[in-house]
C-alpha cells in the first residue's frame, strides 16, 4: 500500500531531474526534442510527493513504444498512455516512486499546461504556499488513502491551472 507522503522541499530533486536526464538521453537520443522538470519538485520551496516528474518532448510519441525494454531496464513500468490520450507514461520505484515520466510529442497542449502551471507556482508564492499546504494538510488526513488526496486537491489545482493557463498566455516563449 502506498502511502502519501509530502514533505518540504528538497533542493536535490533538481540533482535527482539532472541525473535521469542523461538516462533518459541514452536511452531515447536524438528522439528527445527537449526535457522539463515539472510538478510539484520543480518549483522550489513547494511542499510536495518527493518523486520527480520529468517531461520528454519527442518528435513522434509512436516510436516511444519502441523504447519500452530500455526503459525497464533502468528500473521503469511502462504504462502506455495512462488515461492521457498523446502521452507515453512510465513510473520507477513501484509503491515506493521516485520518478514519473510522460513523455509527449511536440505540439501537444499537454506541454503547455505543465509549464504554464509549473511557472504559474514559481512566480505567484502565495499560491505556492496555499497548494503546498493544501497537500500537506491532504496527506495527513489521508496517509494511506491516494485516492481521497488527489480528490482533495483536484478543485485547487484545477482552479490554479486556469489562472496559470490565463497568465502564461505570451510567457510560452520566456519559460
Amino acid at each position: 500500500m502506498r502511502k502519501v507522503d509530502v514533505c518540504p522541499y528538497n533542493k536535490e530533486w533538481v540533482s535527482m531531474f539532472k541525473i535521469e536526464v542523461e538516462k533518459l538521453q541514452t536511452i531515447f537520443g536524438k528522439e528527445i526534442e527537449d526535457i522539463h522538470h515539472i510538478g510539484s519538485t520543480s518549483v522550489p520551496g513547494i511542499k510536495a510527493k518527493p518523486i520527480i516528474d520529468i517531461m520528454p518532448i519527442v518528435r513522434d510519441i509512436r516510436n516511444v513504444d519502441k523504447y519500452n525494454k530500455a526503459m525497464q531496464e533502468l528500473g521503469y513500468n511502462p504504462k502506455g498512455e495512462n488515461g492521457i490520450s498523446g502521452r507515453r507514461y512510465f513510473q520507477k520505484g513501484g509503491d515506493n516512486r521516485t520518478h514519473h515520466v510522460h513523455i509527449y510529442q511536440l505540439g501537444s497542449s499537454e506541454i503547455k499546461r505543465h509549464l504554464a502551471f509549473r511557472g504559474y507556482l514559481i512566480s505567484h508564492p502565495d499560491e505556492k504556499q496555499r497548494y503546498g499546504d493544501l497537500k500537506s494538510k491532504l496527506a495527513q488526513q489521508f496517509p494511506y488513502d491516494m485516492e481521497s488526496y488527489i480528490n482533495g486537491k483536484e478543485s485547487m489545482a484545477t482552479e490554479i491551472e486556469s489562472r496559470a493557463l490565463e497568465w502564461y498566455k505570451g510567457r510560452d516563449r520566456l519559460l
